[in-house]
């Protein structure tokens, strides 16, 4: 028997920033060309017989805060059996950049607490997975932004773990699952600078994300 967790007539919602979105409000719709696109075609192909619904709402530029202003109209609204969220580079790039919509840890995690409290209240049957936020640069100049953001990322990481224990969700590891990759290959295999992946960056993404749900 399938240990796939994905089944007949579900919906299945993807959030996040542009990571997530990749175009899917462009030319790429509705799914994008991404690591969700990815995901949605992988399944499809080994399981032709499962109608499952899929939805992405991704949105490129946002942070927590964008999730949380948006949260009633773009996942409660749909009713999704599952929904994975990745979210915090932004946040993480606007604290260090000290932007007047500045998003810290502790905002971070507390936005974070909040879309995921509204969730277990408003959609109590809802399966959640939580991708982390990641950064594919191998820097070794700390003085650089780059490595700033690689000596902060660990904090919003840990977020992110909490947020996995406190509410028990399914959770991808993607910044040690890079880490591993860059033990054997060159950044610019999977991404042409650290925030954005290629196609191949997307595949480790995608393949990551269908191992946790039992593809």
């Amino acid at each position: 028997m399938s240990k796939f967790l994905f089944q007949n007539g579900q919906t299945v919602l993807f959030m996040g920033d542009s990571i997530t979105d990749c175009g899917r409000r462009g030319n790429e719709a509705p799914f994008g060309h991404g690591y969700a696109k990815q995901v949605i075609d992988l399944i499809t192909a080994k399981y032709p017989e499962r109608r499952i619904h899929f939805i992405n709402k991704g949105i490129g530029g946002n942070t927590v805060l964008d999730l949380m202003n948006r949260w009633q109209d773009d996942v409660v609204r749909h009713r999704p059996d599952w929904l994975s969220i990745l979210i915090g580079i932004n946040d993480e790039h606007r604290f260090l950049a000290r932007t007047p919509d500045t998003v810290s840890v502790e905002r971070y995690e507390e936005g974070y607490r909040t879309i995921l409290t509204w969730t277990r209240q408003k959609l109590p049957k809802t399966k959640i997975l939580l991708l982390d936020p990641f950064y594919i640069s191998q820097t070794k100049e700390t003085a650089s932004f780059r490595g700033k953001v690689l000596e902060l990322l660990p904090q919003y990481i840990a977020v992110a773990h909490k947020m996995v224990r406190e509410f028990k969700t399914l959770h991808v590891p993607m910044q040690d699952v890079y880490l591993r990759q860059l033990k054997y290959r060159e950044t610019d295999r999977f991404c042409p600078e650290p925030v954005h992946p290629n196609p191949s960056g997307h595949m480790v993404m995608a393949f990551e994300y269908l191992r946790a749900v039992g593809w």
